[in-house]
Parts: structure tokens; C-alpha cells; sequence
């Protein structure tokens, strides 16, 4: 009984704060099996010392008084209950003070109600660059439906699971279990082959030669993007997207990224597609803010869908 007895915590979100937005955020998607979402609660599996955990954590207070009600079933082991509030604090940022940001978007006309339309959403983060990476190459040259399908796939295929066949949930692959897969697997599932060996060649680079790309975070921007470059695999757009979601380096906007461009212009009423450079030239204007103005922007696509309410504080 001790074993699946639960850990129920208090995490205090710095002000303003708001679970649902945030969570979209990170989930991006309504198929995201990783990053569950009942329009209250947030669930991912986690795994601590070889042991599948579910976090659960919900809101309570309002977005300017905040309190997060944090669950883990079965209860984690002592020493491991630093990483559960790390880990909280990485994927939903609640320790993210976003003053700064609010004060730059007051102060223009364009980006202040933007801003104000989606007032509590934290920067989240992947918990590892690992997995930052995996999603970046999951996600190259396709849309993201398709590539969270594909990372679908890959957690069912070799992730760790709990739950009943009815309800499983699954846990995002570790680099261990990664790099057992076979070229022939990864293939099966929908990976290319161009993809396959960059997501084996990373895994093994993990486990195999002690690549520990946590250890970038201290460096500055230029350093970790040439580092990810070194990287089979990864190209500018990746390099980017893993700058921001998996370091949380805030003033990079992935100026590569198609769908980013589209909202942006879409956004900035403007006639003719951005490339690269136009993307650059125009979020400049908001430095150090770039990669804020692509999270608002990705929660706008999700209201224009009528998947994220901004106006409905649950």
C-alpha cells in the first residue's frame, strides 16, 4: 500500500498564472498523449528511479493569486522528490518572471493585446533537451499533427506505460530505451530514414558516449546553437525550437518554423509570406522577447481553431 500511496504538494506560480494556457503551450496539439489535458487537470507520466509516475496538477486561487495542487501517484521516493518540483517548475514555468514582458508589451500597440488576450501563460519546457531534440526532429518538414503522431508512436513503442489497456498512459522514451530500437522499427512507425539515424545516432551518443547536452545550459545562445548543429540531424529551425523549448532561451523565435511565419504574418497583416529574414527583421522590434511572441502567437492558431478559450478563466 505504501508504494501506490500518493505525494500531494502546493507549488506557488509566480503572478500572473494561468495552467490552462500554459499547458496548451506545451501540448501544442490536442493528440499529444504525453502532455494530457481534461480542461482542469494536467497528467504526464514521468519516470524516477525506473518507476513509472503520474503528475497530476491543477490550478487553485485566480491568475494573479495563484496556487497549483500538485499529485504524484505512486509517491516518489525521498530522494527524489526534489526532481517532482523541478520538474514542475521546467515543464510549466512557474518560477518565470514575465514582468519584463509585460511591461514591453504594454508599451506597444501591437503586441499589448496580444499579450493581454492570453495574460498568465508561462514559457514552458521540455523536461530534457533530449526530449527537445527528439520533437524537433519528430516535427522537421512536417506538420505538427504529423509529427506529434509520430512521437505518438515512439512513446507506444518503446516508452514506459501504466494504466490499463482502457486507459493507458504513456511516458516519453528515455535514451536508454531509445537506443535499443532497430533502424527497422523506427521506419515502421513513420520515421524516414534520414530521421531514424539522427534520432538512433543522438540515443546512442546519450548512452553509449556520455553526450549530456543539459550541460549547455549555463552557455549562451551562439555557444548551444553551435553545438546542436554539430548534432546529426539538426539544421538552423531545429537548433532554434531547441534553444527555446528545451533551454528556455526566451528572446529566440525559430524564424524557420512554416506555421510560425504564417501566424506571423497573418498576425502583422501582411500580404506576401516571410522567410527567414523577414521573420528576423520583424520580431526585432521585441528583443528579448522573440520566443514569447511565437508562444502568443501559437495560442492565437489554437484560438482561431476554437481549441484554447482565452477569455474562459476555468
Amino acid at each position: 500500500m505504501h508504494d501506490q500511496a500518493s505525494l500531494r504538494f502546493v507549488a506557488r506560480p509566480i503572478p500572473p498564472f494561468r495552467l490552462d494556457l500554459t499547458v496548451w503551450a506545451l501540448r501544442r496539439r490536442p493528440r499529444n498523449l504525453i502532455d494530457r489535458w481534461d480542461g482542469t487537470t494536467y497528467r504526464r507520466l514521468i519516470v524516477l528511479g525506473g518507476r513509472p509516475i503520474e503528475l497530476a496538477a491543477r490550478q487553485a486561487g485566480s491568475f494573479d493569486a495563484p496556487r497549483l495542487i500538485v499529485t504524484t501517484t505512486p509517491s516518489p521516493r525521498a530522494s527524489e522528490r526534489g526532481r517532482v518540483r523541478s520538474l514542475v517548475r521546467q515543464l510549466l514555468g512557474i518560477r518565470t518572471d514575465l514582468t519584463d514582458w509585460y511591461r514591453t508589451a504594454a508599451g506597444d500597440a501591437q503586441l499589448g493585446p496580444l499579450a493581454s488576450r492570453f495574460l498568465g501563460m508561462k514559457p514552458p519546457r521540455f523536461p530534457t533537451v533530449f526530449e527537445a531534440v527528439v520533437n524537433a526532429f519528430a516535427c522537421q518538414q512536417l506538420s505538427l499533427e504529423v509529427g506529434l503522431e509520430l512521437l505518438n508512436r515512439l512513446a507506444a513503442l518503446c516508452g514506459a506505460r501504466a494504466g490499463k489497456r482502457s486507459d493507458v498512459r504513456l511516458a516519453f522514451p528515455t535514451a536508454q530505451e531509445m537506443a535499443r530500437l532497430s533502424p527497422d522499427k523506427c521506419q515502421a512507425i513513420g520515421f524516414s530514414r534520414q530521421k531514424t539515424h539522427a534520432l538512433l545516432s543522438l540515443a546512442r551518443a546519450v548512452t553509449r558516449e556520455g553526450l549530456d547536452l543539459e550541460t549547455l545550459a549555463h552557455e549562451d545562445d551562439a555557444v548551444i546553437r553551435q553545438r546542436l548543429l554539430e548534432l546529426r540531424g539538426v539544421g538552423r529551425w531545429s537548433a532554434e525550437y531547441v534553444l527555446l523549448r528545451g533551454f528556455g532561451r526566451l528572446g529566440v523565435f525559430p524564424g524557420d518554423d512554416v506555421g510560425a511565419q504564417k501566424s506571423l504574418a497573418r498576425w502583422l497583416r501582411r500580404s506576401r509570406p516571410m522567410d527567414y529574414a523577414a521573420v528576423s527583421r520583424a520580431v526585432k522590434r521585441w528583443s528579448p522577447f522573440g520566443g514569447m511572441v511565437y508562444l502568443h502567437l501559437l495560442l492565437n492558431g489554437l484560438s482561431r481553431a476554437g481549441v484554447v478559450e482565452p477569455d474562459a478563466y476555468p
